[in-house]
């Protein structure tokens, strides 16, 4: 993998963050993603292609609408720049164009699943069902669809469990993530990534009661806990699990 490939993974990633920016404001909403164009949610006026450009025009117009100088949200540019870091990691790290796609596909979907969910506090069925399915016909294409199908059931399985047991703690919403997140990592990707977003949701939650951000009683998504868990399986999944072996511990 050369670097001018990964840049150029890097403005491919900038221009589906681009996109991920339509679906995280239109979907909630019942909106077309299709039309009418991209306009400024305050004047309405149809933005043109060349202030559409993904991070250069937010730095060029300083952050403004160019018609009624109304501040452009800085989640913009934030969501661009995540994707094209994502898009830029998927390529330099993983082992083939199949897998990177994988990775991309993934990474694409949970940046969108995480910022409508910090939002709305809800997880989209018309992102994580096809999301479930797309896994599942990449782990066909790699030749491990039933670990893949497993990895699934069991993961969402085990989010249902604990739904079920904490009376409301999540949601419905959580186990159908979970259920893609499997799709996508297989067995023991899904396990690293179940580890690592309790860990993430228990360290969050515990830093914002500390803070005074939130209450017991205060609803905290864990959809970005589940999303940061598959970030970190996807891209550092086999050596955590090979080392957590080699310190000789009990584990799944």
């Amino acid at each position: 993998m050369t670097l001018p490939e990964v840049g150029l993974a890097a403005v491919a990633g900038a221009i589906l963050g681009s996109f991920a920016n339509v679906l995280i404001y239109r979907m909630p909403r019942g909106e077309s993603i299709v039309t009418p164009a991209s306009r400024c949610p305050r004047c309405g006026t149809p933005i043109r292609a060349a202030d559409n450009v993904p991070l250069v025009s937010y730095l060029l117009l300083r952050g403004r609408c160019r018609s009624c100088g109304e501040r452009i949200a800085g989640r913009y540019p934030l969501v661009e720049g995540l994707m094209a870091a994502l898009a830029a990691a998927a390529w330099a790290t993983q082992p083939d164009l199949l897998a990177r796609l994988s990775a991309l596909a993934l990474a694409f979907l949970l940046l969108v699943i995480t910022f409508i969910d910090l939002d709305h506090q809800l997880i989209l069925n018309r992102l994580s069902y096809p999301g479930v399915l797309l896994g599942l016909g990449f782990a066909a294409a790699q030749g491990r669809l039933v670990p893949a199908v497993l990895a699934a059931l069991g993961a969402g399985g085990l989010i249902a469990a604990i739904v079920i047991l904490s009376r409301g703690g999540m949601g419905e919403g959580d186990i159908k993530l979970a259920a893609m997140i499997g799709a996508f990592l297989g067995w023991p990707g899904v396990a690293v990534a179940l580890f690592a977003a309790f860990l993430v949701g228990g360290l969050v939650g515990v830093g914002l009661l500390a803070l005074r951000l939130r209450r017991r009683r205060d609803a905290i998504p864990f959809g970005p806990a589940l999303a940061a868990g598959a970030l970190v399986a996807l891209f550092w999944g086999e050596r955590l699990w090979a080392w957590y072996w080699s310190l000789g511990v009990p584990g799944f």
